[in-house]
């Protein structure tokens, strides 16, 4: 029973410490952009290597910025109307958004937390 509890603590452990974003819907996103906030919409899936990659990155920045800008992620593997509806053609695929909710700047591929920072900075983040 030691055994059993000692490997299910493992494994929440090793679960928490590669925590993603959770899925945004269209309603997550609509109301991010409506905020008057900065936007990162970064598009991607789950089983993407290079969005693996940027999940932490991501998720520091979120809390980092948290009530100054949205972070969001959407995975178009779960959800292709998102893919569409952003007219994504690779991932992962990061879209900064301006407080007005328009669209600054796109960029395409693995963005490290400086890069990101800078954009969202370029959209508003002060």
């Amino acid at each position: 029973m030691k055994r059993v509890f000692a490997t299910l603590l493992l494994v929440a452990v090793v679960s928490a410490a590669h925590a993603e974003l959770p899925s945004a819907n269209d309603a997550e996103v609509t109301r991010a952009l409506a905020s008057g906030k900065p936007t990162l919409v970064d598009l991607g899936a789950g089983s993407c290597v290079s969005c693996k990659q940027m999940a932490p990155i991501l998720e520091e920045v979120a809390g980092t910025y948290r009530g100054q800008a949205n972070v969001l992620f959407i995975d178009v593997r779960e959800d292709p109307a998102a893919g569409k509806r952003f007219r994504i053609q690779m991932i992962p695929t990061q879209i900064f958004f301006d407080a007005k909710g328009e669209e600054v700047s796109r960029h395409i591929g693995f963005m490290d937390r400086t890069d990101l920072i800078k954009e969202l900075q370029a959209a508003g983040l002060k």
